[in-house]
């Protein structure tokens, strides 16, 4: 190995050293080197303030950061997460062959559920899911959302079930009952079937907020469903009945 010179500021050494013990220290230290390795050890004056410990090594260390390569800052997030050993499982929006799905759709604000259906109807068409693997089923309000998808769920003829409908506040408290049932029901037809069952249903101030919802400026909600229904039934289909 090449020599270097190591450089010690007895400021930084502890007090409890005498100034001769340092200074022999120093004499020893450079007699009884070994002959391919030298060691110098300089010690300056001391000073009036101690300073935290300060060692300056200064060689030719470019032979010894070739036989072991100094690896700098912390790996990635992303080389963390991804790993071999470490399995991701997520659907697939763009393999459909084979996937049914199921529609429930509220008659209750029609001209808005409507609007949802055709938005979500576009959507299975554009990543290719047949229309003879999808059956729309009318209830008569997002109450009854909820009943019907765990029954088509539990038919088992189902990869996804949609869920559309259209709550829209009035001057009482019914819109807080209608809109919480619809949403623990869409939630407990997914639970009890085992089939996933997504939430399309609106639940606005007014009337503008659940058209702008609808295709307007807000986007179509009904076709976001739609593609949130085809990656669950992809999810479903193709990975998790391997856990």
């Amino acid at each position: 190995m090449a020599p270097f010179t190591l450089s010690l500021d007895p400021c930084s050494l502890p007090h409890c050293l005498p100034p001769s013990s340092s200074s022999s220290s120093s004499s020893s230290s450079s007699s009884s080197s070994p002959s391919s390795l030298v060691h110098q050890l300089h010690l300056h004056s001391p000073c009036e303030r101690p300073k935290p410990a300060a060692i300056s090594i200064s060689s030719s260390l470019q032979g010894a950061r070739a036989q072991f390569p100094i690896r700098q800052g912390k790996p990635s997030s992303s080389s963390l997460l991804r790993t071999a050993a470490v399995r991701h499982l997520e659907g697939s929006v763009t393999g459909t062959a084979g996937l049914r799905f199921g529609v429930v759709i509220a008659r209750f604000n029609e001209i808005v559920t409507k609007l949802l259906l055709e938005g979500a109807l576009n959507t299975f068409r554009k990543y290719s899911v047949r229309e003879e693997d999808i059956d729309v089923v009318w209830v008569p309000g997002s109450f009854e959302i909820g009943v019907v998808a765990e029954k088509l769920g539990k038919s088992k003829k189902y990869h996804a079930i949609l869920c559309i409908g259209a709550v829209i506040r009035g001057d009482t408290s019914h819109y807080d009952a209608v809109a919480n049932s619809a949403a623990s029901g869409v939630l407990s037809a997914g639970l009890n079937s085992g089939v996933p069952c997504i939430f399309g249903v609106l639940t606005c101030d007014d009337m503008d907020q659940a058209l702008n919802r609808a295709g307007g400026k807000a986007g179509n909600k009904g076709s976001e469903a739609a593609l949130t229904a085809i990656e669950m039934a992809s999810l479903f289909e193709h990975h998790l009945p391997l856990v």
